[in-house]
């Protein structure tokens, strides 16, 4: 299958059909922090590239199938999931042929990455009630567009991210993993291995593979390996430190092996979100 270019744009094409709600229309989203939200039926040659959201973006897909970067690859997105993507990485995704991709969508703000959405343990992509998600959306939407009365939108909204905060919190149903994944996010630079990791959650190599498949969409090195690039992206963007030594700090012994999977994991050179971060920086 042929994948659009990682190029910044916004494709909808006219088979496709969007509806957004917007915080600027809709006073309520702001105390969450929360941008928009969206409802989509896509279909080719639909395409949304951001080559770096300043808030985190949630997706989740009600109807048929699209395709998601994540984690530095294209993967599959279908009825019934989810997937989470973080504030400053790339974030893209497109329709395919022959399927129609029915998917809601919300988009947070630059200053939402802390708590539940900026957690180590938050998945990449997972299951989720994504039909009963779609319902709460429009509930919104149609008080919004009718009556739209604020004790009424409070509760819609609520339920909205009440839904994504469950998601974003996955440990809720095996502590286990929460444990692990926050004494990893302390220690990136340790030598972390499958069987140091599954003594640690108490459970056999296989059994924590099948966990966070299950809970967070990534096999357990793929977490170690996000909670690494998510601390070198703190490092670059909040300090002056050499990369040679950002990579070591966070389990990478050559720079050259850091910065390439820097880049395929987020979409930038370790220099080039570097430069992007530190503009975007107030003035001090």
């Amino acid at each position: 299958m042929r994948h659009p270019p990682l190029v910044e744009t916004h494709t909808p094409g006219p088979g496709t059909q969007e509806r957004i709600l917007r915080a600027v229309g809709c006073p309520s989203l702001v105390p969450y922090q929360i941008a928009h939200v969206g409802l989509a039926q896509a279909v080719e040659p639909y395409t949304m590239v951001r080559t770096d959201l300043p808030g985190s973006y949630f997706l989740a897909c009600f109807g048929g199938e699209g395709r998601i970067w994540l984690d530095g690859r294209w993967q599959r997105c279908r009825a019934g999931q989810a997937c989470l993507s973080p504030a400053h990485v790339l974030c893209a995704f497109h329709a395919v042929p022959g399927h129609r991709w029915d998917f809601v969508w919300v988009r947070y703000e630059a200053s939402a990455g802390r708590g539940p959405l900026g957690a180590a343990s938050a998945p990449v992509l997972a299951e989720f009630p994504s039909e009963v998600f779609r319902h709460a959306v429009e509930g919104l939407m149609a008080e919004q567009a009718g009556d739209g009365r604020l004790a009424a939108l409070h509760h819609w909204v609520e339920l909205v991210q009440g839904y994504i905060s469950r998601f974003a919190q996955p440990w809720h149903i095996d502590d286990r993993l929460s444990q692990l994944w926050e004494a990893v996010a302390a220690k990136p630079a340790h030598a972390w291995t499958l069987t140091e990791l599954a003594r640690r959650a108490h459970c056999s190599g296989e059994h924590l593979r099948r966990l966070c498949r299950r809970q967070l969409g990534r096999s357990p090195m793929q977490q170690v390996t996000y909670l690494r690039i998510r601390h070198g992206a703190g490092l670059l963007a909040e300090t002056d430190l050499k990369l040679e030594v950002i990579a070591e700090q966070v389990g990478y012994a050559n720079p050259f092996v850091f910065s390439n999977t820097f880049k395929r994991w987020t979409g930038w050179r370790p220099s080039l979100y570097r430069g992007r971060q530190q503009e975007a920086r107030p003035y001090r």
